[in-house]
């Protein structure tokens, strides 16, 4: 044996046996006589969390003097907090709001019916699908709190979403994913499209905040379309809307005195939001 592997020992790298016996390896596996150096660059790396304060608008909705929507990045806040679809799972109650959120898309809404689903408005059609198909890979989290109605009870809030299962084109009466939600758990005509007369005052402000101290309000005849302004600012981010509002809109300094944020104006002839057929969800055009 010791003669053997003195053998061995001495042969040049052409006389290692190989795989094959014609001499010729088959495949790219390790071979004798080869170093190899063997890393984790396979393994999968754990994305970026989504943080709702660099990429989201911080505003508040009044109808007349009353707040009816609030989304505040409070210090010490958590209700904005984002989980993935599974983990979203564990929070989620049957008639709870579900808010899946991205980058540069417009949010997508759905209400959780149980039995990890939920009934959602998507691609003009109202559709009754898993949470985690319906999340798209997007993260989500529970919103029941940022519009300040007084909910339904959630056996209610279950059959209006269950009810309309299957719904499209024509037959639907919302204009996107957001409006269905909401209208299913506070059950206000106000969520539909023509659900209110756009006659007189605007009566809905949309403020905007800007910095600590400053802030936009935009007015509109009708919630439908304010939903829609909020959403588009949602979709085109926090940086685009601050920047937008810097180019087109000329400040005015608060008065002395005056507690509130400075608010700004915007400028002549600019639309109060934009028309359904420009408003896109998940790629297709919302019911109108």
């Amino acid at each position: 044996m010791g003669n053997q592997v003195e053998k061995l020992t001495h042969l040049s790298y052409k006389e290692v046996p190989t795989a094959d016996p014609t001499g010729v390896d088959r495949d790219d596996g390790p071979r004798i006589g080869v170093s190899y150096i063997f890393s984790n660059d396979d393994e999968d790396v754990e994305p970026q969390p989504y943080d709702p304060r660099l990429h989201e608008v911080e505003c508040s909705v009044f109808y007349r003097d009353e707040c009816i929507y609030e989304k505040s990045f409070a210090p010490g806040s958590t209700a904005l907090s984002t989980y993935t679809p599974e983990n979203l799972l564990n929070k989620c109650s049957p008639g709870d709001l579900v808010e899946f959120v991205s980058q540069a898309q417009y949010p997508h809404w759905a209400v959780y019916v149980g039995n990890f689903q939920v009934v959602h408005l998507h691609r003009l059609e109202v559709s009754n699908s898993f949470l985690t198909d319906a999340s798209q890979g997007r993260r989500g989290r529970v919103v029941n709190d940022l519009y300040r109605y007084k909910p339904l009870s959630p056996s209610a809030v279950v059959r209006n979403a269950l009810a309309h299962v299957g719904a499209k084109e024509r037959e639907l009466s919302w204009r996107n994913s957001e409006s269905f939600a909401a209208w299913c758990r506070y059950g206000k005509r106000e969520f539909k499209i023509g659900g209110e007369l756009r006659i007189g005052k605007q009566p809905y402000r949309l403020r905007i905040q800007l910095s600590a101290q400053r802030s936009h309000t935009l007015e509109f005849q009708s919630l439908e379309d304010l939903i829609m302004e909020k959403r588009r600012n949602d979709q085109i981010g926090r940086a685009a809307v601050l920047q937008e509002l810097a180019m087109h809109l000329h400040p005015t300094e608060p008065e002395e005195g005056d507690g509130d944020a400075a608010r700004t104006t915007p400028p002549p002839g600019r639309p109060p939001a934009r028309g359904p057929e420009e408003e896109e969800e998940d790629g297709e055009p919302v019911a109108h």
